[in-house]
């Protein structure tokens, strides 16, 4: 049991309170391991519409580069006017074909084409587009159209120019009259021939490198320090050249893992650009299901190389002379499990992950690796044969609903708990273990809730107040365990399963979302001794560089108040200020949609005169601040038991200068 779980935490019922104060006891001079950044990490996959479909990357349009045949019922695309339509594999312009309209001899000229609709626009917003045509002898004009009503007048044509030969490129720009759901785009021509469509763009023209600016907006609220892909299940079966180069020559696949297609518009350097706007660390795993070395070594090579290397000089030439120096990689994900590309015995999996490690090793000695884990049998016979080629060990967990809401919530600190409680006995029982200068650290890279429909696309569901509890009760529980978790990746970021949700023109953070912004931005990373007398509300304490942060969570349907008992940090009289999430109807049920005003805020309110008493409301999640000085407080009396910074705690892990 970790020295700082001192909490009895969970076991009472509402009633079992009555009317008195819940008494915590908090001794600011007993603090744990310093709590490392990196626990606010994030997680996307090529899922659903996590990344495309309208969640992180701003393109509008499904099936841009023809995947499936037009008309098709899979097909968001469908012939106008009913023309004559093939899919033609003769020089296609990407994948396996692309759409030929064509006339007959016996046919007069006409219009032919291909349409698809659905699209929300907004009134003073810009669009922009364009599109890959290849127009034959006798087409005399190439238009494109927006629709926003069945009315003839109520359209936008876009004359363009008459090119025969091989595909030309076509742009367009349209800002809407009104706001619409359901507008239709058309690539048009008109003539006697044949007129193929390669491949088309659309995307609001306020995307910042191809990035939805709104979804971006709340990713910057998340100001997560690290972000985890492209995977995920998705990973075992992606080939990463596939992501790089021309994007509009990338192929449409299948996605190996989820349902779909995969455009492959966002793939490294798209990623590596995202992080780089974020601010944030990348870390990538790699294919160790279908994939092989070589492969996985020319992907590093790729990201980190000089351009005196193979790969180096392919990605100057693609558009990126600069090394993107990525530390952390990935090496697999989730091999125990049988439904995973690639699955194989653990032995012949420890065989596989030290040769992927020893050739990443010797290409860039400074990454980090991070290995497939799971607590149990896996575990017990993949350490001892790999420990020594890991720097970090990946765990993962779901939880699902339950009906009792304090029940509901602590399920996610029992299990980051019952997870660190394991791999402190590896690290007492295993040989290996023994001969490492340093223990391995977790990083949990996916952890969440996943139940309920899919309101937002495949896996994407919606998660209510009562989920926020959890996931900062995870907090609390991820602080205690300091000295076992390096990293933790809230799995997914957007709409799958994910703390930001969209619809096609708007992005809001989730309940889970705002907790995740909330402990990032005001929560302490030095953990203290917190004890609580009574224990239906869960109370973490620690100290920040400005003062002492106290977090307390109340699942029960009514006010609580806690008595803060602090020792060794001076607050008698001074001020607060009290951050809190909680639904204005006290609803557990209480959510945030994207296209409604928010419901469920961060409220900031200061206080004076702090008398040991804080009264928070019912289902709710509050960060109390006291900004007294952490340095006054180390003059005071109160001493951490290693003064120290941050990156001491796991030096080999963090690049100095960056958080």
């Amino acid at each position: 049991m970790n020295r700082f779980a001192f909490l009895t935490l969970f076991f009472l019922c509402g009633t079992a309170f009555g009317s008195e104060p819940v008494t915590v006891k908090i001794d600011a001079a007993q603090n744990g391991e310093m709590v490392s950044p990196f626990i606010y990490g994030q997680f996307i996959e090529h899922l659903g519409r996590c990344i495309n479909g309208g969640g992180i990357w701003a393109e509008m349009l499904e099936d841009r580069k023809f995947y499936y045949s037009v008309g098709d019922k899979e097909s968001p695309w469908k012939a106008i006017y009913d023309c004559n339509l093939r899919m033609t594999e003769q020089q296609p312009f990407t994948g396996k074909h692309s759409p030929e309209s064509f006339t007959t001899d016996d046919e007069k000229p006409r219009w032919m084409g291909v349409w698809q609709n659905g699209l929300a626009v907004r009134k003073g917003k810009k669009y922009t587009g364009y599109a890959w045509v290849k127009p034959s002898e006798g087409i005399e004009r190439v238009e494109v159209h927006f629709h926003w009503s069945d009315k003839k007048e109520d359209h936008n044509a876009f004359k363009q120019p008459v090119k025969v030969g091989d595909y030309y490129k076509v742009e367009f720009t349209y800002e809407p009259v009104g706001d619409f759901d359901n507008v239709m785009l058309e690539i048009a021509a008109f003539g006697k021939g044949t007129f193929t469509v390669g491949c088309v763009g659309l995307m609001p023209a306020d995307n910042v490198n191809g990035l939805r600016a709104d979804t971006l907006e709340c990713l910057k609220q998340l100001d997560s320090p690290v972000y985890r892909w492209p995977g995920g299940n998705f990973v075992s079966g992606y080939d990463w050249k596939d992501g790089i180069g021309d994007r509009d020559k990338r192929p449409p696949r299948k996605n190996p893992a989820w349902q779909g297609v995969e455009p492959n518009d966002f793939g490294i350097n798209e990623f590596l650009t995202f992080c780089k706007i974020l601010k944030t660390e990348p870390y990538i795993a790699v294919n160790t299901g279908n994939g092989d070395t070589v492969s996985a070594v020319q992907e590093l090579e790729y990201a980190n190389g000089s351009i005196e290397t193979p790969m180096g000089k392919l990605r100057a030439e693609q558009g990126h002379p600069k090394p993107y120096n990525v530390k952390f990689w990935g090496i697999g994900n989730e091999m125990y499990g049988n439904w995973q590309i690639g699955h194989i015995p653990v032995e012949k999996y420890v065989e596989k992950h030290n040769a992927f490690v020893e050739a990443f090793r010797a290409k860039d000695p400074n990454i980090q690796a991070v290995a497939v884990g799971n607590v149990g049998k896996w575990d017990e016979a993949f350490l001892p044969g790999a420990a020594q080629s890991m720097d970090l060990v990946s765990e993962h967990f779901y939880v699902h609903e339950k009906p009792d809401i304090t029940e509901h919530a602590w399920q996610i600190p029992n299990n980051i708990r019952n997870i660190a409680n394991a791999h402190r006995k590896y690290r007492a029982e295993l040989p290996v273990f023994k001969n490492l200068q340093e223990p391995v650290p977790i990083a949990m890279d996916e952890w969440n809730y996943w139940y309920g429909k899919h309101v937002f696309g495949e896996l994407g569901t919606r998660y209510f107040m009562k989920d926020a509890l959890g996931i900062a009760a995870g907090i609390h529980e991820f602080a205690r365990q300091s000295d076992v978790y390096f990293m933790a990746n809230y799995a997914q970021t957007v709409n799958v399963i994910g703390a930001v949700k969209t619809s096609k023109t708007n992005a809001k953070l989730e309940t889970t979302g705002l907790v995740l912004e909330l402990y990032r931005k005001h929560f302490g990373n030095v953990p203290v001794k917190t004890e609580i007398e009574k224990g239906a509300v869960d109370v973490q304490a620690a100290l920040s560089d400005s003062g002492l942060t106290v977090g307390i969570i109340n699942t029960l349907g009514r006010d609580v108040t806690v008595k803060l008992d602090i020792q060794k940090f001076d607050v008698a009289g001074k001020k607060l200020t009290r951050y809190e999430i909680a639904d204005p109807q006290n609803d557990p049920a209480g959510f945030n949609d994207p296209d409604s005003p928010y419901r469920i805020q961060i409220v900031e309110t200061a206080e004076k005169n702090f008398n040991g008493m804080i009264t928070v409301k019912p289902f709710s999640v509050s960060v109390i601040k006291f900004e007294t000085g952490y340095a006054r407080h180390l003059k005071s009396g109160g001493e951490p038991r290693r003064n120290r910074n941050i990156r001491s705690g796991f030096p080999r892990l963090l690049r100095p200068g960056r958080f």
